[in-house]
């Protein structure tokens, strides 16, 4: 069992009159501090501004049972990050406040979102023809009907395209 970083409790045992360790842990902590954050923006928003907590659903777009969950630290997997955001953003709260309540640092590398790959240098020139004010909305057209085909055209079992090659 690790003792780093553990937030601890005492308590007596009634039982035999012993005490003992309650291990307090880390997400334990995390939950408490994220509830506390979602009760603060809760009373703000009864006191400020009169809504009930179905105004505040409403205008965040986050059920009432989420956020009723949220208050009681009542989840086994962290929130989901575009609820979190859709939450704060109805209240006019900043995310980040959220985010550090829930322990996530967003410059953790572990975090980031992984590099774009180098795109094709024929994408590139369709992607550039496409924003070019100088080439026609027809041959636009044509570009992206093209690419759509070309998208989501079927696939044979072994990856190959269905069209028939010329020969």
């Amino acid at each position: 069992m690790s003792h780093t970083r553990d937030k601890s409790a005492s308590h007596d045992d009634p039982a035999d009159g012993r005490s003992y360790r309650r291990r307090v842990t880390h997400a334990h902590a995390r939950k408490i501090e994220f509830a506390a954050f979602v009760r603060r923006a809760l009373d703000d928003a009864r006191t400020a501004r009169a809504w009930s907590g179905t105004e505040v659903s409403r205008r965040t777009g986050v059920s009432r049972q989420t956020i009723n969950r949220w208050v009681r630290g009542d989840w086994s997997s962290a929130p989901e990050a575009a609820r979190v955001v859709s939450f704060c953003e109805g209240l006019g709260l900043d995310p980040a406040a959220a985010f550090a309540a829930l322990g996530w640092d967003r410059t953790d590398p572990s975090r980031r979102r992984p590099e774009t790959p180098p795109m094709d240098p024929d994408v590139e020139a369709l992607l550039r023809r496409l924003v070019d004010p100088g080439v026609s909305d027809l041959e636009k057209f044509h570009i992206r009907e093209t690419v759509r085909y070309l998208a989501y055209r079927p696939l044979l079992p072994d990856g190959r395209s269905t069209d028939k090659k010329a020969g």
